[in-house]
């Protein structure tokens, strides 16, 4: 074998040997419309919050195709509130995939009765309420309940013609996720702009996945002065153009943040974004 043959050989077999190390970094943020995300933690833990699989402009739910079909993991499934666009396909996967829930008590307790979400799949190491923290994921990932400012309510599938259509389930939420080895990342549910999210802030998140469709949620220019509050390194929009009502792109929100300096990436349904640590790799 020649010396370059050789040369070749060794380099081939080190990068096979610090490939996993390389990865061992890496987390993964997939946007699958609406607000819906998904993240792969650096120790390969799958997280998915609010998974409306279904939305309009998710590319995988087109032409009549079921999304829930191509989920093969997922570790846990995260519920910012209760309304149908964000509990989505939760109890499909979770069936599938044996996913614990991290919600509040009330809505925890309403998706298993009412929206068939497996009781045995939640508990008292995953259900809670704003202010507290737990750790999932073998202590990989501390996951936060922050404040938001909107309503929870469980559609009921079998309302009597006097019982209500919707079932009140709890605060509506955001989450704060710290991933050991990764990035801090903020999902801000469907909250109207609140001024102690300057206290999130505090918390220095790398990611902020920013709700800016309006109507339900912040409109664009306030959208942008939450992201500028919660001072995240970068800003990802959600929540808009999968209903007529709300904001149809994302221009408004965008020059905003030019104005403010603030980083964004407007990512496409069924994208993903990956950092390194807690630097963004693209």
């Amino acid at each position: 074998m020649k010396i370059k043959d050789r040369i070749a050989l060794s380099v081939s077999a080190f990068l096979l040997l610090i490939a996993p190390a390389a990865l061992a970094g890496t987390t993964t943020v997939t946007w699958h419309g609406h607000a819906a995300f998904e993240i792969v933690t650096p120790n390969g833990k799958v997280l998915m919050i609010d998974p409306w699989l279904k939305n309009p402009v998710n590319p995988k739910a087109k032409d009549g195709k079921d999304p829930v079909e191509g989920i093969t993991k997922a570790d846990y499934i995260l519920i910012t509130h209760g309304h149908f666009d964000h509990t989505g396909d939760a109890a499909a996967i979770a069936k599938k995939t044996g996913a614990r829930l991290v919600a509040t008590l009330e809505l925890g307790t309403n998706m298993a009765k009412l929206l068939g979400y497996p009781k045995d799949q939640m508990g008292f190491d995953t259900l809670m309420e704003i202010g507290g923290e737990i750790k999932i994921a073998e202590g990989e990932v501390i996951v936060m309940m922050v404040p938001a400012i909107h309503s929870s309510g469980v559609q009921n599938p079998n309302a009597g013609e006097k019982e209500p259509d919707m079932v009140e389930s709890g605060s509506p939420v955001g989450f704060v996720l710290r991933i050991n080895g990764g990035p801090t990342i903020y999902h801000t549910g469907d909250t109207a702009y609140f001024k102690d999210m300057e206290l999130i802030g505090e918390l220095a998140p790398d990611l902020a996945l920013t709700n800016i469709g309006g109507h339900f949620g912040m409109e664009p220019d306030m959208a942008a002065r939450a992201a500028a509050a919660v001072k995240a390194k970068l800003v990802v929009p959600h929540h808009y153009a999968t209903f007529p009502v709300l904001t149809q792109n994302t221009d408004g929100f965008t020059a905003a943040l030019k104005k403010k300096g603030i980083a964004y990436k407007v990512m496409e349904p069924g994208s993903s974004i990956m950092f390194d640590g807690k630097n963004l790799k693209n």
